[in-house]
C-alpha cells in the first residue's frame, strides 16, 4: 500500500529509525580489515570514499560502521522518499536520482556537492537485477577522483523481507554483524567507456568475492541450512 500523505510517511519513517536504533543496540560488531591502518575505516582524514554497498544490505550500513561526512545517492522512485524521510532523521544528507530517472541531475549535485564527503551508493538499485554492477559508480568514481570501497555486510541472523526485484536483510537482535571491506579501488580521471566497463567488472569481481553467494541471513530467515562457503563467512 502506498503512502499518500507526506505527514504520515514522515512519521512512519521517524518510528523506523527509532525501532531500528533500538535492535542495533544488541547487535556485535565484528570488523575485517585488511589492514586496518591503511584501510578506509582508519580514524576519518581529509581523504574521502566512495563506498559500495549493494541494495539488501543497506540497512546494515546506516547503523553500522557508519562514516562522518557522508551523502547517499537516493533513487526518484516512490520508496525513495520514505528513505530520504529515514536518513533525514538519522543526519545522512541525500542526493536524489538513479540510472533511469535525474541521473543527469544525480551526477551534476554529486559533482558539486560532494568535496569533502564520502559517497554511498548501490549500484544494483533501484530497479535490479540483484547484486549486478552498473557502470554509473564507475563514472563517479572517476569524476570524483573518490577511490571506490567494496564492502560487505554479512549479519549471522536476520530477516529477508521481499521488496520486489531483492530482499531487504534485517539482522534479529543479539547477532553478530561482520564489516567487510576491500581495499580502495582507483578509477582514472576522465576514464573512457571501455575503462569504465574494465573498471566495473574489476569492482563486480571485488563485491561477489567479499559478498556469499546467498545471504546466510535470508537462508536462516527461510529455514534453509548454510552452505559450507557461508559458514566460513560467519565464522
Amino acid at each position: 500500500m502506498k503512502i499518500r500523505s507526506a505527514a504520515i510517511e514522515w512519521c512512519l519513517a521517524r518510528m523506523a529509525v527509532i525501532a531500528l536504533r533500538a535492535l542495533f543496540l544488541t547487535v556485535r560488531t565484528r570488523w575485517e580489515l585488511s589492514d586496518p591502518e591503511a584501510s578506509p575505516y582508519r580514524q576519518p582524514g581529509a581523504d574521502t570514499y566512495l563506498y559500495c554497498v549493494w541494495h539488501d544490505s543497506l540497512i546494515m550500513p546506516l547503523f553500522v560502521g557508519r562514516q562522518p561526512r557522508t551523502k547517499a545517492l537516493v533513487g526518484l522512485h516512490r520508496d525513495g522518499t520514505f528513505l530520504v524521510s529515514a536518513l533525514g532523521a538519522l543526519g545522512l544528507p541525500t542526493v536524489r536520482g538513479s540510472s533511469s530517472r535525474g541521473g543527469a541531475q544525480a551526477v551534476r549535485q554529486l559533482l558539486n556537492e560532494t568535496e569533502g564527503y564520502h559517497i554511498v551508493m548501490t549500484p544494483d538499485g533501484p530497479r535490479g537485477p540483484r547484486r549486478t554492477m552498473k557502470q554509473g559508480l564507475a563514472y563517479i568514481a572517476s569524476r570524483t577522483g573518490k577511490p571506490v570501497v567494496p564492502t560487505a555486510f554479512l549479519c549471522s541472523r536476520g530477516w529477508a523481507i521481499g521488496t520486489g526485484w531483492t530482499d531487504l536483510i534485517i539482522p534479529k537482535p543479539f547477532c553478530t554483524v561482520r564489516v567487510v571491506a576491500a581495499d580502495g579501488i582507483v578509477v582514472p580521471p576522465d576514464a573512457s567507456r571501455e575503462e569504465l566497463d574494465e573498471y566495473t567488472r574489476r569492482i563486480q569481481t571485488e563485491m561477489d568475492r567479499l559478498n556469499p553467494q546467498r545471504e546466510p541471513a535470508a537462508a536462516k530467515s527461510a529455514g534453509d541450512p548454510a552452505t559450507d562457503s557461508e559458514k566460513e563467512l560467519l565464522k
